[in-house]
C-alpha cells in the first residue's frame, strides 16, 4: 500500500529489507512493557511515561494506523514522531513482505491472538542493515488511555491518510478472514534495535560453523544447507521457495513465551522473511544458497549433486612430517577446491580429516557433477609447498547425482560414501560415479555378510559332494565337500556368493567347524556302507581357520567324535594359503600331517607357484587348477604348452612322493590326455555335477555292483 505524502518523506531516510527472520535465539532482552490494562496512575502519569521511553513504541489502531508515536520511535526511524501519526505501523516493521507474517500481524489487530514477536531487518538509506525485535500486544480495556495518549490528528491529514489505510486494509483482511472481523482493538507496537546482539550471534554461529583449520563451512553447517535443500525441493520441485498467505500462520501462543527458531513462524505467531536461503541467515554469508538457480537460468531443476572427497596418502604425511605440516596441507587443499567452486558458488566444505564434500544444489545432471569431479583432481594434481616440503597428494572422489524429491540426507551420504569406497577400491585418484545395480549388489553383500553366522546357527547351510574318479581305472577315489547356502530370500547360492564374505567378517570359522564335522559324519557313514572301498573326503580349509581357531583341535575332536580315519580325511588349502607358512601355521599342518591327515594344495599353478615350499611343507597332493585343464579341449591342441606344463608338474609330483588330481575336466578326450601324462584323480562334470550325498552312496553300491565277487 502506497503511503501518503508525509509517511513518504519517512520511508525515503529508510529502505526496507525484502527478507528477514525470525530470531528466537539472538539474546536480545525484550522490552520491558507498561501494563496498560490496569490503570491507578493518573493518565499523564502514562502519557509522560509514554513519550519519554527509552524503548521504541506506537499506539496503533485495530485497522494498523499508528495514531500516537514516542520520540525513541522517531529516532530509530529517522523521523520526526509526529510525522509518524496516520502511518501504516506494517509498513514501518516491514511485517508486509512476509505473507504468513502478515496473515499473524491481522490475527492480532483483530483479537484472534494475544500477541506477535519477530525479528526483522530493515535497512537504512547508506545501505546499513539495522535488526529490529517487533513486539505487537493489544491495549485491550483502555479506550480512555488510547485517547488520553493519542491527540486528535488534523482532519484534512486524517482524511486524507486513513481513506487510502483503511481501504486497503479492509480489502487485505477480507481476503484473508472471510469468516469476518473479531473483536477489534487497539494495540501497542514496539521496535527494539537488537543489531549489536544479532551481529554477535553470527559471528558466533561463524565460529561455531566454520572449521578453524581450512576456514571452510564444516560438517555441521554442510548438512544444514544440504538438508535446506532437498526440503525445498519436496515442498515445491521446480519453483522458487516463496511462502503462500493460503499457508497461514503458525499457531501462536497466548504468553508469547514459548522457545523460538530461526526456520519458521515463532511460537506466539511470528516468521521469517522469504527470498534468503535459511542456513544464510545470522549473517552467515556463505556460497550456495543459489548457485544452482543461476546455473540454470533462474529455474529450478529439482536435484542435488554431491562430490565427496578423501584425500590418498594423507595419513602419511601426517605422521612423517607432523600434524602441523598436515593442517597446513589441508588449508592449502581447501583453498583449492574452493577456487574450483567459486565460478559456479557451489558450497565447499571440511567434513573431518581429510574428507571435503562439494555440494551441488539444482545440479543439470551427471554431467557436470562428473566435470567438476575431474576439475577437483586436476587441481589437486600440482605439488603443494607447505613449510619448505614440496608435497603432491591426490584424490578419490565419490559422485551422486539424483532427484532431491524423496532424497533423504542420509541416503544420500551413504550413497556418496559408498562410491567414494569404490573409487578407492579401483585405484584411487579417480573418480567414480553411484551405480544403482552396483550398490544393489553391494546390498546383498551385506545382508548376507551380516546374517552368515546366523545362518550356521540356524542351519540354514548343506553340503553336495563331486567324486575324485580315478583317471586309470575310473573308480570313485573320494568326493570334495562343496558348501551351499539355503537362502530363505536368495534361494541356493554357491560358494563364491558368501565364503569371500565369511573370511572377511570371521563367519568362515564356525562355518569352517559345521562343514568339516558334517562331512566327517558322511565320510563315517560311507566307510560303513562299503568297508571294503574306502573314499576319501576332501575338507576346504581357509587360512583364517588356521589362524583364528585351533584347526587341530578341532579336526582331532572331529575324527573321535565320528570314527572317522585320519587318512580318510583330506584338508584343502589354496596355493596363496600355504605361501610364507610359518609359526603356528606351519605348525599345524605338520601335527595335522603326522596325525594322518592328508593336506592338499588346491588350485594349483595360479597362485605363486613357488616350489620350494613343496619340500617343506607336509604336502601329500596337488589339485591342478583348471585353467591348464581347458587347453586340453581340442583335438589338435593349438599350443602344446600346456599339455608341456601340465607333464612335467606330474613328473615333478611324482618324484616329489605326491598324487596329482586334474579339476575341471569336462569331457572324455580330456580324461584321457590327462590319464596318459599320469594324473592320478579328474574331477569335473565329465565325471559328475556336485551332487546329494545319497547320489554318491548310490554311485559307490553300483561301482560295488559291477565287481561283484571281485570286492573285497
Amino acid at each position: 500500500m502506497r503511503l501518503t505524502h508525509t509517511l513518504y518523506e519517512t520511508s525515503a531516510l529508510r529502505e526496507r529489507a525484502v527478507s528477514g527472520s525470525l530470531d528466537g535465539h539472538s539474546g536480545a532482552p525484550s522490552a520491558t512493557l507498561p501494563t496498560m490494562t490496569e490503570r491507578n496512575a493518573p493518565l499523564s502519569e502514562y502519557r509522560a511515561a509514554f513519550h519519554a521511553a527509552h524503548v521504541a513504541m506506537a499506539v496503533v489502531d485495530h485497522e494498523g494506523v499508528v495514531h500516537a508515536a514516542n520520540a525513541a520511535l522517531g529516532a530509530l526511524l529517522g523521523a520526526d514522531p509526529e510525522r509518524l501519526r496516520g502511518a501504516n505501523a506494517a509498513d514501518l516493521a516491514d511485517l508486509r513482505e512476509d505473507p504468513r507474517l502478515w496473515s499473524a500481524y491481522g490475527e492480532v489487530l483483530r483479537g484472534r491472538h494475544d500477541r506477535l514477536r519477530c525479528t526483522r531487518r530493515l535497512r537504512e538509506r547508506d545501505g546499513r542493515a539495522r535488526w529490529v525485535e517487533v513486539t505487537v500486544v493489544p491495549l485491550a480495556g483502555d479506550a480512555d488511555l488510547t485517547a488520553d495518549l493519542t491527540a486528535a490528528l488534523p482532519a484534512d491529514r486524517r482524511r486524507r491518510r486513513r481513506a487510502d489505510r483503511r481501504a486497503a486494509a479492509r480489502a487485505d483482511r477480507c481476503d484473508q478472514h472471510p469468516e469476518g472481523p473479531a473483536e477489534r482493538r487497539a494495540v501497542l507496537l514496539t521496535i527494539v534495535d537488537v543489531s549489536e546482539q544479532h551481529d554477535l550471534q553470527a559471528r558466533l554461529r561463524h565460529l561455531q560453523m566454520h572449521d578453524p583449520v581450512t576456514r571452510l563451512p564444516n560438517r555441521s553447517l554442510f548438512f544444514e544447507r544440504l538438508a535446506s535443500a532437498l526440503e525445498s525441493a519436496t515442498v515445491a520441485p521446480g519453483a522458487a521457495q516463496v511462502p503462500h498467505p493460503s499457508g497461514g500462520p503458525a499457531t501462536p501462543h497466548g504468553d508469547g513465551d514459548a522457545p523460538r527458531t530461526g526456520a519458521g513462524p515463532t511460537a506466539d505467531g511470528g516468521s521469517g522473511g522469504g527470498g534468503e536461503p535459511g542456513p544464510q541467515r545470522g549473517g552467515d554469508a556463505q556460497r550456495g544458497g543459489g548457485a544452482g538457480v543461476a546455473a540454470t537460468g533462474g529455474r529450478r531443476s529439482g536435484r542435488v549433486g554431491l562430490c565427496y572427497l578423501d584425500l590418498d596418502g594423507f595419513k602419511a604425511i601426517n605422521d612423517t612430517l607432523g600434524h602441523r605440516v598436515g593442517d597446513e596441507l589441508l588449508g592449502a587443499v581447501g583453498q583449492r577446491l574452493a577456487e574450483c567452486a567459486a565460478p559456479d558458488g557451489h558450497l565447499v566444505a571440511r567434513l573431518g580429516g581429510d574428507e571435503f564434500a562439494l555440494l551441488v544444489t539444482d545440479s543439470t545432471g551427471t554431467d557436470q557433477l562428473t566435470e567438476l569431479a575431474h576439475a577437483l583432481l586436476v587441481a589437486l594434481q600440482r605439488p603443494f609447498d607447505v613449510a619448505g616440503h614440496r608435497l603432491t597428494v591426490s584424490a578419490s572422489i565419490g559422485v551422486v547425482e539424483r532427484l532431491a524429491a524423496g532424497t533423504h540426507t542420509t541416503a544420500l551420504m551413504q550413497a556418496a560414501d559408498t562410491t567414494l569406497y569404490w573409487a578407492k577400491a579401483d585405484g584411487k585418484a579417480r573418480w567414480a560415479l553411484f551405480d544403482p545395480e552396483r550398490n544393489a549388489h553391494r546390498m546383498t553383500r551385506q545382508a548376507l555378510s551380516s546374517t552368515l553366522r546366523q545362518a550356521v546357527e540356524r542351519g540354514e547351510f548343506m553340503l553336495e559332494y563331486q567324486p575324485l574318479v580315478g583317471l586309470e581305472d575310473g573308480v570313485v577315489r573320494g568326493a570334495e565337500a562343496l558348501v551351499r547356502w539355503r537362502h530363505p530370500q536368495f534361494g541356493l547360492l554357491a560358494p563364491n556368493r558368501f565364503i569371500g564374505l565369511a573370511e572377511e567378517n570371521g563367519a568362515i570359522v564356525p562355518l569352517g567347524r559345521w562343514v568339516l564335522r558334517t562331512a566327517c559324519w558322511q565320510a563315517r557313514h560311507w566307510q560303513l556302507a562299503h568297508p571294503t572301498r574306502p573314499v576319501r573326503v576332501s575338507v576346504n580349509v581357509a587360512v583364517r581357520q588356521v589362524w583364528d581357531s585351533d584347526l587341530v583341535a578341532d579336526v582331532a575332536a572331529t575324527l573321535a567324535e565320528t570314527g572317522l580315519p585320519a587318512e580318510l580325511l583330506q584338508l584343502e588349502l589354496t596355493e596363496s594359503a600355504v605361501m610364507g607358512s610359518a609359526g603356528r601355521p606351519l605348525q599345524a599342518l605338520q601335527q595335522l600331517s603326522d596325525m594322518g591327515v592328508t593336506i592338499a594344495i588346491d588350485d594349483f599353478g595360479t597362485g605363486y607357484s613357488n616350489l620350494a615350499y613343496l619340500s617343506r611343507l607336509p604336502v601329500s597332493s596337488l589339485k591342478l587348477d583348471g585353467s591348464f585343464v581347458r587347453g586340453f579341449r581340442a583335438e589338435e591342441h593349438p599350443n602344446p604348452a600346456d599339455e608341456t606344463i601340465v607333464e612335467a608338474l606330474v613328473q615333478l609330483a611324482h618324484r616329489l612322493g605326491l598324487t596329482v588330481t586334474a579339476e575341471c575336466v569336462e569331457s572324455a578326450e580330456q580324461a584321457e590326455r590327462l590319464g596318459r601324462i599320469g594324473c592320478d584323480t579328474g574331477q569335473g562334470w565329465f565325471f559328475s555335477r556336485p551332487v546329494s550325498p545319497e547320489q554318491i552312496s548310490a554311485l559307490l553300491r553300483e561301482e560295488g555292483a559291477a565287481e561283484g565277487p571281485a570286492e573285497g
